[in-house]
């Protein structure tokens, strides 16, 4: 008997990408190109003279020259930081009328030939250019042939690297780190310090590294603007060009070292001037796995208590939204409001409009008796929980839940211990101490609800905030939310899609739909009177649009439905059908009711204990019909069968539109 044979497995950490093997046509240029780049080095590394090495670099002017380098290149580095750090950040996060020329001021130096350089650096600050004179006859400062001058060189040809490095990382810095920071009432100098610098870490070392080593090798710009003084700008780099005049073998031995240097830093920034970021260690749960939590426990007696219902407390909502959005929303202290409505509606616009962050809408708001309009965003009072969490990924999640309070003035004590009950009360106080990447998406998703609660804010906007959260989660999650919410002073607004949500939470329900409120009434009045076909079918219902005759609905897209409603003849109205007043038939029916299709079965779906058919018809729009699982059985239900449909008129409701 032959044994079948099993293909061999690739070696771990060998298996090649499909197409990876490159083309001879693009790989032979590419080899010839790397000896090309190879080739110097081993030059400098051949004609070493490895035996008079500690002679060349312990020599008194190659001493003399390594601490001016380092003088000179720390001085430009820190004069970097100084000036690119804020540079990079207005790039990446401000627009503004000729930013296209700023950047290319900033490339200007990288493709600038050193000496040009030097030579315009004479122009501007030389004792005769357009500001040496000045910085002379007021401060004294004489910067040509000066060791500032040469910090001034290095800084001049060293900085865009740090600039253009930073930048990028900015740029793909989300914003919402930034925007969540300061609803929690983080000044702007408080969010670039704590969120923006320790986020953006990373690519800001990377880029401090690049412009140290730039500096420390520029040689035209400062031979030319501070020339080669021994002692005094005379450089590691104008040291070569020194030596090569008299003694090559020593010229070859500096070289070297700064050839040993640039390939140092090089090494240790590996992966990070393109992009790459090191993966860190740590223990992390899978997303959605919330298994390792006990339920949120019930309130404790020293929880932080929801400021008392004193007038002092109390805000009620004025706002007024123009722009893309455009609506007046009006809300008494402790309503909460449920925004709902299809993608694109407004309702994420309308929240931003509310904190002052898009420029697609603008928001005229009142809060109590103060009107915050005028007012930056971490001055209004207004705190939210974006779709994501928005979690520093720097900070635990006790840090993360207590940065509110402290962008509030409040002691760092006192802070933590807030901030520890939130997390107990929403039930992830054991998680205290992880980092957002540590945590899945469910128990992130409370622990940001939790910052944002703490934060005591006069108005709490949740954009989606249980979408994580498996359902037996989101109903403790939703319980303690609702009991927060019942003595809450402010107004809370709430973006959802969970019609549970909407219904259990809200006070409210306001209706969106092309940056318009469709309809605004309690729960109760949207659930039985939908006003938005959208609505209808997140509710689960049938909703067909169309005019009303004299016996129902002309239908839009064709058709009529028989209804024992009556509208005016000719107003816009939308049907309504529940699912479980759909009947489906093998055959025609026959008897009472008055609308009969034929149609297909496209779709079967479990919900709960009964399942949903979809059906399409030549003659109707999609009915989804609600039946049990045996009379699906007893039909012979699949996907492609041919039924009947039928609804009484009785079971059909006309809303006016």
């Amino acid at each position: 008997m032959t044994r079948p044979r099993t293909p061999a497995l690739p070696r771990a950490g060998r298996s090649r990408a499909p197409g990876g093997r490159a083309p001879v046509a693009l790989a032979v240029p590419a080899l010839v190109a790397v000896a090309f780049l190879l080739m110097p080095l081993l030059g400098i590394l051949a004609r070493t003279s490895w035996s008079d090495l500690g002679t060349h670099l312990t020599s008194p002017g190659v001493l003399e020259a390594l601490r001016l380098s380092l003088l000179v290149s720390f001085s430009a580095l820190g004069l970097s930081l100084l000036l690119g750090v804020p540079l990079a950040w207005l790039l990446a996060r401000v627009e503004f009328p000729g930013k296209a020329l700023v950047r290319s001021l900033v490339l200007l130096p990288m493709v600038l030939p050193p000496t040009v350089g030097g030579v315009a650096l004479l122009m501007g600050f030389g004792r005769r250019g357009l500001l040496g004179p000045w910085l002379e006859g007021t401060f004294g400062i004489v910067l040509p042939f000066h060791t500032s001058g040469a910090v001034v060189a290095a800084t001049f040809v060293a900085m865009p690297f740090l600039v253009i490095s930073l930048e990028g990382t900015l740029a793909g810095l989300r914003t919402s780190y930034e925007e969540t920071a300061a609803s929690l009432g983080a000044s702007p100098v408080r969010v670039f310090g704590t969120v923006t610098l320790p986020m953006v870490a990373p690519g800001l070392a990377a880029g401090a590294a690049l412009t140290w080593a730039r500096a420390l090798g520029e040689f035209g710009a400062t031979i030319t603007f501070a020339g080669n003084l021994p002692g005094t700008t005379q450089t590691l780099p104008l040291q070569v060009y020194l030596l090569l005049q008299g003694s090559p073998e020593a010229a070859t031995s500096v070289s070297l070292l700064l050839l040993v240097i640039a390939m140092g830093v090089l090494v240790c920034l590996r992966g990070r001037w393109t992009g790459a970021t090191t993966a860190r260690t740590a223990r992390t749960v899978r997303p959605g796995d919330d298994t390792d939590l006990a339920p949120p426990p019930a309130p404790r007696t020293e929880e932080p208590a929801t400021p008392p219902a004193g007038p002092g407390d109390r805000w009620p909502l004025h706002a007024d939204i123009t722009g893309f959005t455009q609506l007046t929303l009006d809300a008494d202290p402790g309503t909460t409001v449920a925004v709902v409505g299809p993608n694109g509606a407004g309702k994420t616009t309308l929240l931003r409009a509310l904190l002052g962050l898009t420029p697609r809408a603008r928001a005229t708001l009142r809060l109590g008796g103060t009107d915050v309009t005028a007012l930056p965003p971490h001055r209004r009072g207004v705190a939210w929980v974006p779709q994501d969490g928005a979690l520093f990924p720097h900070l635990t999640a006790l840090a993360n839940t207590a940065y509110g309070l402290r962008a509030h003035g409040t002691p760092r004590a006192e802070a933590r211990r807030a901030a520890q009950l939130w997390l107990d009360r929403l039930g992830v106080g054991p998680l205290a101490h992880r980092k957002p990447a540590q945590l899945s998406g469910g128990q992130a998703q409370r622990v940001a609800l939790a910052r944002a609660l703490a934060a005591r804010p006069r108005l709490l906007l949740l954009d989606e905030p249980l979408a994580a959260l498996d359902q037996t989660t989101r109903a403790h999650v939703r319980h303690t939310l609702r009991r927060h919410l019942a003595g809450f002073g402010g107004v809370c607004l709430i973006v959802t899609h969970d019609p549970v949500e909407a219904v259990s939470l809200a006070d409210r329900v306001l209706v969106l739909e092309d940056g318009r409120a469709l309809q605004d009434a309690p729960p109760a009045e949207v659930t039985r009177h939908p006003r938005s076909p959208w609505v209808a079918r997140m509710l689960g219902r049938n909703a067909w649009p169309g005019t009303a005759t004299e016996d129902g609905l002309a239908l839009t897209g064709g058709g009529r439905l028989v209804a024992a409603d009556r509208l005016p003849d000719g107003a816009g109205a939308l049907a309504i059908i529940a699912p479980e007043a759909v009947s489906l038939h093998l055959d025609r029916p026959t008897g009472s009711p008055r609308n009969v299709w034929p149609g297909t079965v496209r779709e079967i779906t479990s919900a709960g204990s009964r399942l949903r058919v979809l059906v399409t018809s030549p003659e109707a729009p999609d009915l989804v019909a609600e039946i049990t699982p045996s009379a699906a059985l007893e039909l012979g239900l699949a996907d492609g069968v041919s039924v009947w449909t039928s609804v009484k008129a009785t079971e059909v409701s006309l809303v006016t539109l």
